[in-house]
């Protein structure tokens, strides 16, 4: 939440467009602040996909998710060719949809040939509603219900295993001529530096074995027909930058997979998890996607080289990396507050509803006017959401040009866990969501009413009565 820009001189909004590149370059989207397609046209507007975002707003409303599709088609190229280019055995990329679970988002990077990660049966159910094909979801979570498992099973998706309790339901359940498709989550113990919450590789976290009861994990699914163990999985964390923890990691699970051999278990998948981080502000230098597969490759590759084993197919489930520089978050700028010497607030007509990540993991954001991109940046301004919450300031000490009631704020970078942790904290509705391509707009999520707040209410009969009695 709290937000330094960087000293020196700030000209306008659009000095955050994307560089210009040779026409022979592929920009790695994670390291923008824009979408790829963002540009400011004559008449000072801010265009994304081809679609100007005021005129969108006008059309849609406010708050407003405009997912860029090229940005998102790229990012989920960038890491199919890579691993292609740098991995001499198969490989499979899944997106990790708890980042934006969605018909169209599931549908969108299943196009381009990645699977999907999973986390509940109903981010499951929404793959496959979305026509994603089975054998390329896996579903993860460190406390699947038996009813997620059996929706899981009768799917045909991967079960990615996360504890003891879990593994024995899933003997319970099994049919006997079926056996169930798994892999083990197991927990490396490799730290990295990022958010308390949002580092899952150490050992005390709450996901994964304990690489300490190995052998016990690897004996008792040895045991079990039931159970058909194809693969390992691990995660560290997510938003990081550096590449040393990744490749640790790689070289260890290559050790998992030398130890399962010695238990006649046939791993053939090794999945590395995700977690490469993005470009939020000008500061941050996270590698390219490019990069970042290239050392994974190469570590796998000659970790198995030494252990004289055959190359795994090695799966990757990107989640942030892939969606959260596509999308932007459009406002409508209503009131303003000037506090002297003290701060400027200038308030949205969203916030923590619709970007919960601020006041959660106080998550930092540039915005633009998109109304005004070449107007200079004098204003040094909180952006306030509009909850009846202290802590709910999207950006503080964001600049801006001077601003007006009506002005659209674009803030970026917000397609990862913005709408898939969104509520209706004060009653408001979540945004609506577009995806945008060569000048064409689409809805793909529809803006809840007041109505779809209430759809799940019940009201007994007992207090039905429209003048209740107070008892003395």
């Amino acid at each position: 939440m709290v937000s330094t820009h960087p000293t020196g001189v700030q000209h306008s909004g659009s000095q955050y467009l994307p560089q210009k590149y040779d026409t022979n370059a592929n920009p790695s989207p994670n390291q923008e602040l824009l979408p790829l397609t963002a540009r400011v046209h004559n008449h000072d507007l801010l265009e994304i996909g081809g679609c100007d975002v005021t005129t969108l707003v006008e059309q849609f409303g406010s708050p407003l998710y405009i997912l860029d599709e090229e940005t998102l088609r790229s990012a989920c190229q960038q890491y199919r060719d890579a691993f292609k280019q740098y991995y001499k055995g198969e490989s499979q990329v899944l997106y990790a949809s708890k980042a934006w679970n969605c018909l169209a988002v599931c549908a969108i990077a299943a196009s381009v040939g990645l699977g999907i990660d999973v986390v509940s049966g109903g981010e499951l159910y929404t793959a496959l509603q979305a026509g994603v094909s089975p054998n390329k979801i896996y579903l993860h979570g460190n406390n699947k219900s038996r009813e997620e498992l059996i929706l899981a099973i009768e799917s045909g998706v991967t079960i990615v295993a996360d504890n003891w309790h879990e593994l024995r339901t899933l003997v319970e359940i099994a049919q006997p001529a079926q056996p169930i498709r798994i892999m083990l989550r197991l927990t490396p113990g490799i730290e990295c530096h990022t958010h308390e919450y949002i580092r899952t590789g150490h050992l005390d976290s709450k996901f994964g074995f304990d690489p300490n009861d190995l052998d016990e994990v690897f004996t008792f699914v040895s045991q079990q027909p039931a159970l058909d163990c194809v693969g390992v999985h691990a995660h560290i964390g997510s938003q990081i930058f550096e590449r040393q923890p990744h490749q640790d990691l790689a070289a260890v699970m290559v050790q998992w997979l030398r130890d399962a051999t010695k238990y006649g278990l046939n791993i053939t998948e090794l999945n590395v998890g995700g977690g490469l981080g993005i470009k939020y502000t000008e500061s941050d230098d996270p590698p390219s996607i490019e990069e970042w597969v290239k050392a994974i490759c190469e570590v796998i590759q000659e970790a198995c080289a030494a252990e004289n084993l055959p190359l795994p197919k090695l799966l990757s489930e990107p989640g942030r990396s892939l969606i959260a520089t596509a999308c932007v978050t459009a406002y409508t700028i209503g009131s303003s507050k000037v506090i002297p010497e003290i701060r400027t607030y200038v308030a949205i007509d969203g916030g923590m509803s619709d970007n919960p990540r601020p006041i959660t993991y106080q998550s930092v954001y540039r915005a633009v006017v998109a109304n005004k991109m070449s107007s200079p940046l004098t204003q040094t301004v909180t952006i306030a959401g509009k909850h009846c919450e202290s802590g709910d300031i999207l950006i503080k000490n964001a600049l801006l040009p001077k601003t007006e009631p009506g002005d659209i704020l674009v803030v970026m970078g917000t397609g990862a866990y913005n709408y898939s942790m969104a509520s209706n904290y004060n009653r408001l509705p979540r945004p609506a969501a577009v995806v945008v391509t060569n000048g064409e707009a689409n809805l793909i999520l529809q803006r809840e009413t007041y109505q779809d707040l209430i759809r799940q209410d019940r009201l007994p009969e007992r207090l039905k009565s429209q003048e209740l009695g107070v008892k003395s």
